[in-house]
């Protein structure tokens, strides 16, 4: 939702307020959701996925997090919206076809569990 929020708003008129008011919005999403999420991951599914010889996919994963990072530490232009929208767009993609199935796949009910447990009390916290 926050991917296709952020597209709708740089892709319509420009509207300087409008986008700045949803950037904000974005901001404290990244915050209170995806941060937390990504430090789960980072901690306690990639590790394991590595290990199990999907370093391609947990490389892939942390460079997308990196980029996510720094795009919305950036200031709200059209430009950084419309590229964090797309790029947060095709990273939960990638998590969804790929990185999860992948993760299901390879890693034991309790690597898996311990993942699961970690980003409930993360949105706990957040």
């Amino acid at each position: 939702m926050l991917a296709r929020r952020l597209q709708r708003v740089a892709g319509g008129a420009g509207d300087p307020p409008e986008l700045a008011k949803t950037w904000e919005g974005a901001r404290a999403s990244f915050a209170q959701e995806l941060a937390p999420h990504f430090r789960v991951e980072e901690e306690w599914l990639f590790p394991p996925l590595a290990a199990a010889g999907e370093s391609r996919l947990v490389e892939r994963a942390l460079e997308d997090h990196a980029r996510l990072r720094d795009l919305i530490d950036s200031a709200p232009t059209i430009e950084i919206a419309i590229a964090f929208g797309e790029r947060l767009h095709r990273h939960v993609r990638f998590e969804e076809r790929e990185l999860f199935p992948r993760a299901e796949a390879l890693l034991g009910l309790p690597v898996l569990e311990a993942a699961g447990r970690a980003a409930v009390a993360a949105r706990k916290v957040a």
